[in-house]
């Protein structure tokens, strides 16, 4: 069963460290996250709008998830040459962000995430251009 992930969560994924907005959504994220990390031939479609780690979205939240990112997420798949319903691999999806994205590209791209801040996005990317596996959550290398 493929792991659906919108094209913003592509770039988010790899900045991921155990922090987000709820105790349940982090144990989505971390799942996610791990899959993907320990089995990255594992099978990633590209959809339009809320996605599988959107589904555990705090419900008490300001929802984002079918607002505003949107933009975020066309942006990220044009900068990848990615389209909605595509269905890949986790590793090819890497590949292709070693290829196209740069750390810099982060603040370009995610100016209005609140996350962005943090670097660990950058981090990430920087581990992927320099052939780095994504460290474990909690297990910063």
């Amino acid at each position: 069963m493929a792991i659906r992930l919108r094209g913003h969560h592509l770039l988010c994924l790899l900045g991921y460290r155990g922090m987000g907005y709820s105790a349940d959504f982090c144990t989505n994220m971390t799942a996610i996250y791990e899959t993907l990390r320990t089995e990255p031939d594992s099978v990633v479609e590209l959809v339009t709008g809320p996605d599988d780690i959107c589904r555990a979205y705090p419900p008490d939240e300001l929802n984002h998830c079918s607002g505003t990112v949107h933009q975020l997420d066309d942006a990220v798949l044009a900068k990848l040459g990615f389209k909605t319903g595509e269905s890949l691999s986790w590793r090819e999806v890497c590949d292709r962000i070693s290829q196209e994205v740069v750390p810099a590209d982060i603040g370009h791209l995610c100016t209005s995430c609140p996350w962005q801040s943090y670097g660990v996005c950058q981090e990430g990317v920087q581990y992927i251009a320099e052939g780095r596996p994504l460290p474990a959550v909690g297990n910063l290398q």
